[in-house]
């Protein structure tokens, strides 16, 4: 009977100093960490660090929808890596939905509908018009 994979989970600040360099030290010791991962040990990314992740990104780094597509795509591709909804992520990212809107929307109304709920209430116009389960909140 083949022994189910033990996961370390990880933080933001663990991801973040992973793929954007800031403080060399700790850029160092997450590489190390990562770099230890594997299929039978792989680290573990909830959807609330990537949520938090893609927003760092977006905001404080100034990264392009397609580059933290990019970056996560890369990330998934490594048996290092175990991503929360990861079937549901993959289709996301393949899709066409990912362009039509902020992927931390998509990635929000996803976790709300695998909650249960009907729809997720926004004052973002935007996410509301490109996310189906997403409503505007007038």
């Amino acid at each position: 009977m083949a022994r189910a994979p033990q996961m370390i989970g990880v933080d933001t600040n663990v991801l973040l100093r992973f793929v954007v360099i800031e403080d060399i030290g700790e850029s160092e010791r997450a590489a190390a960490f990562f770099g230890a991962r594997h299929a039978d040990d792989p680290a573990f990314v909830s959807i609330v660090v990537l949520v938090e992740f893609i927003w760092v990104l977006r905001s404080r780094y100034r990264f392009s929808q397609d580059r933290v597509v990019f970056v996560i795509e890369s990330l998934m591709s490594s048996p290092a890596f175990v991503f929360e909804e990861q079937h549901h992520l993959s289709t996301l990212l393949r899709g066409s939905k990912v362009k039509a809107g902020d992927l931390a929307d998509h990635l929000i109304a996803l976790s709300a509908a695998r909650a249960g709920c009907s729809r997720t209430v926004t004052f973002d116009a935007a996410a509301a018009s490109a996310i189906p389960l997403m409503e505007l909140l007038a």
